[in-house]
């Protein structure tokens, strides 16, 4: 069971976040900060404790925590983000975690970020790509101890917008990446095309996130088996972000 979940709400310098989104000029501020409040109480309700940073004003995308660490046991690995703009963003973090993990920080000239790594049962998988280099999977595999398998993909920004581990032996995946090899032992849920957003599902003890409006891949989650609850991110996927963004928990 996880215990506690590190959160941040999207600043007011939000509307200035790195994206390409068609829709991100309709980005509503106030109802991001909605969906956040209750985001944070849906894992509240999942029995974690939300452990809530101030906004950071410098930082646009600073509500993606995510991107800011890799966590394995007992210890943290802090990223370096690829983009300038979001370098700072994990020094909050670190403090945060320094109570409760020992702690490396991702130096020049390595970048990871974890929208890139997926966690299995006993192992990482990381994404090779626009946003986390070999350099950072090799400091990050060094400190943290653990095998860290590389799914390299240069066309992309992060791995999690495609694929996620919902527990046992099952992954939540886009037709993108169902026939990767790294994949082959596992079972698989595959996102129709046109609501590959929600390839990014968030797992927390027993349930599975899944973003609201994606009634079909919904529906492929519950036909599973799997304890669904819908929320709705939209002016998060307006600056290219998603449910497991939006959280560090452990």
């Amino acid at each position: 069971m996880m215990k506690r979940a590190i959160v941040r709400p999207p600043s007011k310098s939000y509307r200035k976040c790195i994206s390409s989104h068609p829709l991100h000029h309709t980005l509503d501020f106030n109802l991001a900060l909605e969906q956040h409040r209750k985001y944070c109480s849906t894992l509240s309700e999942l029995g974690l404790e939300v452990i809530r940073l101030p906004p950071e004003d410098d930082y646009p995308d600073s509500c993606f925590v995510e991107d800011t660490v890799i966590l394995h046991g007992n210890k943290a690995a802090i990223a370096r983000p690829a983009k300038k703009s979001r370098q700072g963003e994990e020094t909050s973090i670190e403090e945060v975690l320094k109570d409760y993990k020992q702690i490396l920080r991702i130096e020049a000239p390595g970048t990871i970020e974890g929208g890139d790594v997926i966690h299995l049962e006993d192992s990482l998988i990381s994404g090779l790509t626009q946003r986390t280099n070999s350099d950072g999977i090799y400091q990050t595999a060094s400190w943290l101890g653990v095998k860290i398998d590389v799914i390299e993909d240069s066309s992309i920004v992060h791995l999690k917008s495609y694929v996620t581990f919902v527990g046992g032996d099952t992954i939540v995946t886009t037709k993108h990446f169902v026939e990767h090899p790294l994949l082959s032992d596992y079972s698989k849920i595959i996102i129709p095309e046109h609501e590959a957003y929600a390839a990014n599902t968030l797992t927390c003890n027993g349930s599975v996130l899944v973003p609201a409006m994606h009634l079909d891949s919904i529906q492929l989650l519950k036909d599973a088996g799997f304890d669904v609850i819908p929320l709705d991110v939209s002016e998060f996927e307006k600056c290219e972000g998603a449910l497991t963004c939006l959280s560090i928990i452990f």
